[in-house]
């Protein structure tokens, strides 16, 4: 039991370490314009040699980046109550740890893959028809790295509840 919520809290902690940078980064997107690379994150956008603020509302930037704000959120409250579980600490009797970490854990998957799907689709439709010369870059890989990391710690944590819920019996054999 021990061993799988020791693997879900490294996973989430990378995980929530990793959504951190990728939310706060600038280079979700690269494109070539006027024979200059460009490259944009949630917040800004970058010219060589300086960036500015993205001053619109764009709906899928606002969406994207309130779902990886919650994400982070889910994954750090999951972080806190993972540790409690951890170290046995019983303030709620009827409140079982290991379990509602790996809900937020699977709630911060669901959200931060959410986000990546609004910002792949909107990113795709537009830029795919508008500019020949653009990819993907660095930030948004690490948030699709981040959904795996989650993912596998709701996982490692629900095993752990499961391994202490029904122990296996070792006499009926």
């Amino acid at each position: 039991m021990y061993s799988f919520m020791g693997g879900g809290l490294f996973c989430a902690g990378v995980g929530n370490i990793l959504l951190i940078v990728s939310t706060a980064t600038d280079y979700w997107m690269q494109y070539r314009q006027s024979n200059k690379y460009m490259h944009q994150g949630l917040w800004r956008y970058c010219m060589p040699g300086k960036c500015f603020p993205h001053n619109d509302s764009i709906a899928h930037l606002d969406a994207t980046r309130a779902l990886m704000i919650l994400s982070l959120l889910a994954c750090f409250i999951g972080i806190i109550i993972g540790i409690m579980a951890f170290i046995h600490y019983s303030s709620f009797d009827r409140f079982d740890k290991t379990f509602a970490a790996g809900i937020l854990f699977f709630i911060s998957c669901f959200l931060v893959l959410l986000a990546m799907a609004v910002y792949t689709g909107v990113t795709v439709a537009y830029y795919g028809k508008h500019y020949g010369n653009w990819r993907f870059s660095w930030s948004y890989i690490i948030g699709w790295v981040s959904v795996v990391l989650t993912f596998f710690s709701g996982i490692f944590y629900i095993c752990a509840y499961r391994m202490h819920e029904y122990p296996r019996n070792s006499n009926s054999h």
